[in-house]
């Protein structure tokens, strides 16, 4: 693991180039993009019978019961204290469908070429239905605070944890899919409380997490127009709501192009950010990509993204290439649980092939809960299909989700070995005109926040540390 650089220098923005499917998905957006406007009529969400009583809510509380129960958005602006409690009923179903699965043929070669293994799912299967307790994972969710808003139209939901300690810089965190808020859960008491956690008090955040339209706890949009820009629009306005004058964005997957698209959008108060899944691959690469030769000249760090790249757009576009064009047609997502966990597995190889070791019994930095509470939410919340649209939403975009945007505010970069590439530091330096921290792991898949916490944690300290100085909320 190489320590971390401060880096200086600038460079002209390297021109976009479309790779493969991954290079329609995110638009370049800058500070003048058009606002796209919001949807004809009300926003709304299908409406649901509670099968339990909803417990009283405070007065301003929004209170949920049953996942198809998440209210209608009411254009209410106010910040909400917002709580859920998933039905006896709902839990009960899901293990029976769990239960009830139509097993598929066992895949006919020995390794995972096929996709997701038959043994994997059928021990995730069995721990789902006879040990998962959804309870202790709801717990945890709510032992935070959480609130809902309403922005442009949707109500979005967010997670919102404030340090004890003086002067905490603000950082608004966003997840990517298949991830949750569930994702960040571990950062936040690394961040919000670093004294406990190694740090200093000189190092604290007042953390912001909130769920992707679609996603969770947000409400779904009826009606196109939640793309990239629009979300960094609506998280500017989430901060600025809750009082931040200035404030910091962190990310990966979405919440990279989030993060980055925020910072071309420039807002107010917005000061730096913070990527663990960066768009860095040079034109004079990117072109090669897929089916070209191994361009000349590579250094050891940049042959492994390479190999890493080439498998990928070779491999492992399945799922974006249908969620791209086709969001609507995953129905089966909606209707077994089963189906939707082989398809949240089938990410990228290489996380996949740490959850499939974690079924097997290994110790990684995810566990079992860890991975079915993730899968849970998104069952008891029904939101296969509503967040797979954020792909079909940003189909038409101008550029590839890792070419280079030339991002002009302070920028740091974990690069997790087994991400679905590792960006080289050479590769970094020409992307971002403003880098100010980099740093290489030796371990940790596309889901940094959740599996390695603390080094993640660790390189926001010391990514934002430069800023802070002119921070004041």
């Amino acid at each position: 693991m190489s320590g971390p650089r401060p880096l200086i220098g600038r460079r002209h923005f390297l021109a976009s180039a479309a790779i493969g499917t991954i290079a329609t998905l995110i638009p370049v957006s800058g500070a003048h993009a058009a606002t796209v406007p919001p949807g004809p009529g009300a926003e709304t969400l299908s409406p649901a019978q509670p099968q339990t009583t909803a417990p009283a809510a405070a007065a301003g509380e929004t209170s949920v019961v049953g996942a198809a129960a998440i209210p209608q958005p009411t254009g209410d602006e106010s910040i909400r204290p917002f709580h859920y409690h998933a039905t006896d009923a709902e839990l009960a179903d899901l293990k029976r469908r769990i239960k009830a699965t139509r097993w598929p043929d066992r895949e006919t070669v020995s390794d995972d070429t096929q996709g997701v293994q038959s043994a994997t799912m059928h021990k995730l299967a069995d721990y789902w239905a006879n040990n998962h307790d959804w309870r202790r994972g709801e717990a945890q969710i709510f032992s935070h605070p959480n609130f809902v808003t309403n922005i442009d139209g949707l109500d979005i939901h967010f997670i919102h944890v404030k340090s004890k300690h003086a002067d905490a810089l603000p950082v608004i965190i966003t997840h990517g899919w298949p991830g949750s808020i569930i994702e960040q859960l571990k950062i936040i008491g690394p961040l919000t409380d670093p004294t406990a956690h190694g740090g200093t008090a000189g190092d604290a955040f007042d953390v912001v997490i909130p769920s992707l339209p679609g996603y969770g706890f947000s409400a779904k949009p009826t009606a196109p127009g939640w793309d990239v820009p629009r979300i960094a629009r609506a998280w500017a306005t989430l901060m600025n709501r809750l009082g931040y004058t200035h404030y910091v964005a962190q990310g990966g997957d979405w919440g990279n192009a989030i993060s980055e698209v925020m910072a071309l959008q420039q807002p107010a108060g917005l000061l730096a950010i913070h990527t663990n899944m960066s768009a860095t691959i040079p034109s004079d690469v990117v072109k090669f990509i897929p089916g070209g030769p191994e361009p000349a000249g590579l250094s050891v760090d940049e042959k492994h993204a390479w190999a890493q790249l080439v498998d990928f757009y070779a491999h492992g576009l399945g799922y974006a290439n249908e969620m791209n064009q086709r969001p609507q047609t995953l129905y089966g997502l909606a209707d077994s649980p089963v189906g939707l966990a082989a398809w949240i597995l089938d990410h990228d190889i290489q996380s996949y092939r740490l959850i499939a070791r974690v079924f097997d019994g290994a110790q990684e930095g995810l566990t079992r809960d860890d991975i079915l509470d993730n899968i849970t939410l998104y069952w008891l919340t029904n939101t296969a299909v509503s967040s797979a649209r954020l792909y079909w939403e940003n189909r038409n975009g101008k550029g590839g989700f890792f070419d280079p945007r030339g991002v002009p505010l302070p920028t740091g970069v974990s690069a997790f070995r087994e991400e679905i590439y590792q960006a080289p530091e050479s590769w970094a330096r020409k992307a971002y005109p403003h880098l100010v921290f980099y740093r290489a792991h030796d371990k940790g898949t596309h889901f940094a926040a959740w599996e390695q916490p603390q080094a993640l944690a660790e390189d926001l300290r010391e990514t934002f540390r430069s800023v802070r100085t002119v921070h004041t909320v």
